[in-house]
């Protein structure tokens, strides 16, 4: 495994993991841009912009797009967060150069307005269908609760008004900012020449023009608060917890993640113990999700309204608990054997390491090989955790309650 590093002057950043023994590549386009980066007017824009570069270039339409990923047998994809828009495809090594060149030139896409008039339809309704899913109700409004005023509280899909509002113009000044090439990093996993891959990326993207594409990053201060409300239609009840956590520049990523799993991974976990597997909730798991400079444990229960306030009583319980006692070195081991195994399994393939390798160096600047996670991972002690626990008040959370309309 070798790891290689090259900037292009208009600040195009490329990565490499190169595994001779690999038997395929992946490659993606990291534009380092979110939610977190629009203003209220524009929400929701880079998740449209996403959809919008499949609709092709100034020389291909978006059957053509489709038709010319299909030729070379790519598993390709696209998918934004808060803070990233990632581009990926994974294929075999002989069809990097024919997939490089394809990416390099939707990247550069024609944003037609006829096409983005249909498109704006097709974003519309996928608003309308995530709307009908309480599960993504309640992070979304969770979220906004948690954050407030801070751009990490922005909804990724945006809101029915700010799309039905938004214009071409509006999103090609947005392309303009966010995807200048000093905001991209493009990293390739697998079997590979580098420097081959380095040459055919200047001549598609050296000529981009550079551009002020800064993120800010204001602190972020939780102020607790509970908010519980109604739909008609709705039989079970979903709550969504939030609390602060570490950032993903901080060096206590690997500890907080150990916690999230000994407390609410899906299976084993106190949460599955204590509200699970007793019946008391269909669903239940807290997630730890690390931002650009911000971070929260994340919880999700659905339950029947009945017991919502038993399923409250018992969280409280459990966080009051593991402040005051901590974790044990059973629940320790058992979480990290989870973690490693995770990390093993993704990295058997170029596609499954790709994301890692992507966001250590958009977030961190460094490259971590697998062998240094495991590393990280084997490190973590009870006492980092309780660390951790110390720090991060669980109890103090923000909850969004959404249940059954009261007759």
């Amino acid at each position: 495994m070798e790891f290689k590093h090259r900037q292009l002057n208009n600040g195009l950043t490329m990565i490499g993991e190169i595994n001779p023994a690999a038997q395929s590549t992946a490659l993606g386009f990291f534009v380092r841009t979110g939610s977190r980066d629009e203003s209220s007017e524009i929400s929701g824009v880079s998740h449209f912009l996403e959809h919008m570069l499949f609709k092709g270039t100034q020389t291909l339409s978006a059957l053509e797009v489709n038709e010319a990923f299909d030729r070379l047998g790519a598993k390709y994809n696209a998918f934004t967060s808060e803070e990233n828009t990632v581009y990926y495809a994974a294929v075999l090594p002989e069809y990097l150069d024919a997939v490089t060149a394809l990416w390099a030139q939707l990247m550069r896409p024609s944003l037609r307005k006829e096409d983005f008039d249909l498109e704006k339809q097709v974003i519309l309704e996928e608003i309308a269908m995530y709307l009908d899913m309480p599960e993504f109700l309640v992070f979304d409004r969770g979220r906004e609760l948690f954050f407030k005023d801070h751009p990490c509280g922005h909804s990724v899909l945006g809101s029915i008004e700010s799309i039905t509002d938004l214009t071409v113009e509006q999103m090609r000044s947005y392309f303009a900012r966010r995807y200048a090439p000093n905001n991209i990093t493009l990293a390739c996993c697998g079997h590979f020449d580098f420097d081959q891959l380095s040459l055919q990326v200047e001549r598609h993207c050296g000529s981009w023009s550079s551009s002020d594409a800064a993120r800010l990053l204001p602190s972020h201060q939780s102020e607790p608060k509970k908010v519980y409300d109604q739909k008609v239609g709705l039989i079970r009840q979903h709550l969504a917890l939030y609390s602060p956590a570490v950032s993903m520049q901080d060096d206590r990523w690997y500890a907080s993640k150990l916690l999230s799993v000994i407390l609410g991974d899906s299976t084993g976990s106190r949460y599955f113990w204590s509200l699970v597997d007793p019946a008391l909730a269909d669903t239940a798991f807290l997630e730890l999700a690390s931002m650009d400079a911000a971070g929260a444990f994340c919880s999700y229960i659905c339950c029947d309204p009945q017991n919502a306030d038993r399923v409250e009583e018992i969280l409280n319980s459990l966080f009051a608990e593991i402040a005051k006692n901590g974790v044990t070195a059973e629940e320790l081991e058992s979480a990290r054997n989870k973690v490693l195994s995770s990390v093993a399994l993704k990295s058997e393939q170029p596609m499954g390491r790709l994301v890692n390798l992507g966001f250590n160096w958009v977030y961190r600047q460094e490259y971590l090989s697998t062998a240094q996670d495991i590393d990280h991972i084997r490190a973590v002690t009870v006492q980092d955790i309780e660390d951790i626990l110390s720090h991060f008040n669980l109890s103090s959370y923000t909850l969004y309650s959404l249940g059954p309309a009261r007759k």
